[in-house]
Formats: C-alpha cells, structure tokens, sequence
C-alpha cells in the first residue's frame, strides 16, 4: 500500500485555510443550525437492517465547502479502498505482517469467494461452533461445576480487548435480556479486584473463562493463578471450573477455544472473545443476532458512497476536529444507562490504535495523531463536567440517543413526563446548548456556544442495534487511521512499560538493603521499592 502523508495532499493544505474562515463570527453554529437543509444534509440513517441507526452531524462546525474538501482527504488517502482490501483479507496491519480480519468473525460463508478467506472463516465458524456447543450444555446444566452445582455465575478473566468489549456489550444488553448465568469482570491485578469479585458469587457454581491471546499478560495470569487457588482451597477440581480463550491453545488449561492473530484484542468482542461469555449469558442466538448487526453496519462501511457512508463520515469529522480546530479530546456521551461501558471500551479501541506519532511507513507525522476519548452517561456527565464543556475549553461531544430503552416503564408522577422523555429533554437541550450557547449581560452566566457535537440514535438496545453501534466504531477508527496514514492494529506504545515492569517484578524480589544500594535505580525508585517491602513510608 502507497500513501501520501497527510500534511503533504493538496485537500489538507485547503483545509487549513478553511479552519481558518470557519472561525468567523458568521459561521457560529448557531447560524448554520438556521441554514436552509441543514438537518437533511448533515444526517445519515443507516438503510436496511430490522432496526434504525441514526447520525446527525448538523452540529459540528463546517460547512458544504469543509464537507466537500474532508471527501477530498478521504479520497486522495485512498482509505476505502484499503478498507475494501482489509475485508477481502489483504495484510493491511503491515507493521505485524497480518490481515486484520475482525469483520470475518460476522460476515456470512456464503458470501466469500476467495479461497484462502473461505478457510479463515471455516476456522472461524469451527470455533463459534463449539461455541454454542459448549454455552449450551452449560446453560442446560449438562455441564456443571466439580460438586455438580449448575452454573449461575461466569467471572470473565482478562485485560483490555480481552474484557472490555465483552462488559460494554452485556451491560447493554441485560436491562432487556436478563442474563441466564450473570457475568463478572476480573481485569485488574489489583487483589481488591479479585476479593470483589469472589465475595459475590457461589465458588462452587462459577466458572471462570480465562482471555488472553498471548497466555503471557502477566497481569491476567496472576489473577487466573489466584483463581485456581481459591478452587483449590474449596476442594473444587480446577479443569471443572476454568475454560480458556486463546491462541496459545498448547500453553493452557481446561476446555479452550482459539483466538487468532488476524482478530485483534481491541477488536475480538465478535470473536470467541466475546462470543463464550455472551453465549453463557444470554444464549447463542442473542449473540448471532449481535454479530448480524455487526455485519450490518460492515456492509455499509464498505459499500456506501463517501459523502453518505457514517464511519467514513465520522472519521473526517475527528479528523477535522482534531487536526484543524486543534481539539485536543472528544467526549462520548450516551444517554442510556445500559450504555455505561461504552466510552471505556472505545477509549481504548480508539487511543491505542489511533495514538500514534509515525506513519506505518514509519515517518514521523506532522504532529502525533488522536485525541482524548472520555465519557459519562448523561445525565450524570452534566453535573460532572459540563461545566467546562459550557464555558471552559470546550471539546467535541458525541451524544448517544436510545428511543426505547430496555426498562419499559411508563411510570409519570401527576402532571409531569416519564423518567425516559426527562432524560431526551436533557439530551436535546445539551445538544442545543452547546451549539447555540446564550449571550447575557451577566459575564459570568454566558455561553459561548460553538461547541460541536454529533447525534447517534438507535431504536432500540437489542443485540443487533449493540452490534451495529459497535461495528460503527470499529469501522471509524480504522478508516481514521487508513486516512491519518497510520496503522490502526498495532500498539507498540503499551509495551515499553511491560518491559521495565519486568525489570521491577525481579528487583521486588531483592531484599530492601539490595535495592537501596542497587546502582541502576534512581532515587525515586529505590524508595518506592523500599516502602513496598516494609508496608510503610516511615524511613
């Protein structure tokens, strides 16, 4: 694959002096808001599919002329058309010499011609079946704990891609659909994390799946060797109660299922990854019925014309956003409780595949590329920080709308709405706040306004509705990337700290007195290392 560097197309030169004509007191949002077909122009609805998925950016500040030159940069990067060679299995994650191949994990067998991405997804296919297989008996009782009690608990065992997909999309789904066998989350190696846990759940009618697909994150090990000693100590036969996803199937213990190196982590939720606890959960038909959303919003990732075609969309507005008008974090706002876990999903979907500082060529880019992600439910983000959306140094929000929320509850004290049309009053007047701001004679009660923000809105929280949301941002941050000139699958930048971690979990074996004298540690580190082995900061 050929690129040119963003800084150096002919579209990016045009588009710097466009941020600059934008910033005029004319183009404020609260004027273009009034433009004639402002709305129709700046949304798209997704087509077909049982179910809506709606995107309004009328609210973010450009207009026709910026429109036109952000398609040019999408189309001089040639972005969709390494899109389409990413799909058809092309090595595109050129960095780690592999296809990144998440979007096979939903696309149908009989829709792939090519023999070699027809073997893939056999392999694929293979594996979610035993999938259903194995969630099946788990959930009609044909395979229980070492006591013979059924299941009732799950604790899903991993870090980052290996946890955090799976959490956004259960919490999302069990308002709606209560979940057979209820799902835990063990990431962190923090004990506190593991007492947590344990002191919710019968030992002895658990099951704990271990995630990882290198079976060498330390931090994960640890909490699955601790895992097994609470086993242990109950009397429980361990290979009873612990299964296992990941590629290193020769390395682990108990039932497994195989992961990938084409899948990864940060992009697995469609996989086994996800596709084990969620089956447990909720049944394999609740998780096909996820992966087609998933595909759903695939197909019009890869096939929708440029100016109509939401991913790509999305990824010119953060690029205009962050490159042009220099916002330096985006805020993703959903408005559905359900919804809670996802600006912590794709914090890191987003940041570690988009928080780069070269090229996959590797030259350094003009300026590090990405921005921030963070985000609160609405409404309590509102009494959190939009206080400085409002009237600090504003950022770009992405609000999430949900029309019929999965608690079904027409509840109205007399005289006024329900709980659900509260919370759209307080979604649409954000939304308007932060375009069109208030003037006053008050200085300390003024709203600036011109704060840019998009809509989402689903129909529904079912799981084709979660799996379109997520294949959504799957397919944004890859083509930001392709069109940044940067490789979204790797993620070099997390391993630096792996490696001198290493080194410190060797010198936490040392006595105190070694560490104090031990000539490659500064200052600082001696004392920490000190103060850990004694438990206390006194000298």
């Amino acid at each position: 694959m050929s690129f040119d560097p963003l800084h150096r197309t002919a579209a990016f030169n045009a588009l710097k002096t466009q941020a600059i004509r934008i910033e005029q007191p004319e183009y404020h949002l609260r004027n273009l808001m009034h433009s004639p077909q402002r709305f129709t122009d700046y949304s798209i609805a997704l087509e077909g599919g049982s179910k809506g998925f709606f995107f309004d950016y009328s609210r973010q500040r450009m207009d026709d002329p910026i429109f036109t030159g952000l398609l040019s940069l999408a189309q001089q990067s040639g972005a969709q058309n390494i899109f389409s060679k990413m799909c058809a299995g092309k090595k595109v994650n050129v960095t780690e010499d592999r296809p990144a191949l998440h979007t096979l994990s939903r696309l149908p067998a009989k829709k792939i011609t090519d023999p070699g991405l027809a073997d893939k997804k056999a392999d694929l296919d293979h594996v979610d079946a035993q999938v259903k297989e194995y969630s099946d008996q788990v959930r009609s009782g044909e395979i229980r704990g070492t006591t013979q009690k059924q299941f009732t608990h799950a604790v899903v065992v991993g870090i980052g891609g290996s946890y955090l997909g799976c959490e956004f999309v259960y919490t999302a789904l069990r308002q709606s659909l209560r979940p057979q066998i209820a799902l835990r989350f063990l990431s962190n190696v923090d004990v506190d994390n593991f007492k947590a846990v344990k002191d919710h759940v019968d030992i002895e009618s658990t099951l704990w799946i271990i995630i990882s697909k290198s079976y060498s994150t330390p931090e994960t090990l640890a909490n699955q060797r601790q895992a097994r000693a609470l086993l242990e100590a109950h009397g429980l036969d361990p290979k009873d109660h612990l299964v296992t996803v990941t590629a290193k199937e020769d390395a682990a213990e108990g039932h497994t299922f195989a992961m990938f190196d084409y899948i990864g982590g940060r992009y697995s939720v469609s996989s086994a990854v996800g596709g084990l606890p969620l089956s447990i959960a909720f049944g394999h038909d609740v998780f096909d019925c996820f992966l087609q959303g998933c595909h759903a919003m695939d197909e019009h990732a890869l096939n929708a014309p440029p100016d109509k075609n939401i991913p790509l969309v999305s990824a010119l507005i953060n690029i205009w956003n962050t490159q042009f008008l220099k916002y330096v974090a985006k805020a993703i706002i959903p408005y559905s409780f359900s919804l809670s876990k996802l600006p912590a999903h794709i914090q890191q979907l987003y940041m570690e595949s988009i928080g780069k500082c070269v090229t996959w060529k590797g030259e350094p880019l003009d300026e590090p590329a990405g921005c921030i992600i963070f985000g609160e439910p609405g409404s309590n983000a509102q009494h959190s920080f939009f206080q400085l959306a409002h009237q600090g140094k504003g950022f770009p929000v992405e609000f999430i709308g949900v029309l019929n929320p999965g608690f079904q509850n027409d509840y109205k004290s007399p005289g006024h709405i329900t709980n659900h049309q509260e919370l759209w009053a307080n979604l649409l007047a954000q939304a308007k706040a932060l375009a069109e701001g208030k003037p006053t004679v008050s200085p300390e009660r003024i709203f600036p306004g011109n704060r840019p923000s998009t809509m989402i809105v689903l129909e529904d929280l079912s799981p084709w509705s979660i799996g379109c949301l997520t294949a959504y941002y799957e397919a944004k941050t890859v083509l930001e990337g392709f069109i940044l000139g940067v490789n979204p699958f790797d993620q070099f930048g997390v391993e630096l700290g792996k490696t001198l971690a290493r080194e410190f979990r060797k010198k936490i074996d040392q006595t105190s007195d070694q560490s104090e004298t031990d000539p490659e540690l500064n200052e600082a580190d001696a004392f920490y290392l000190n103060a850990l082995s004694k438990g206390t900061l006194a000298p």
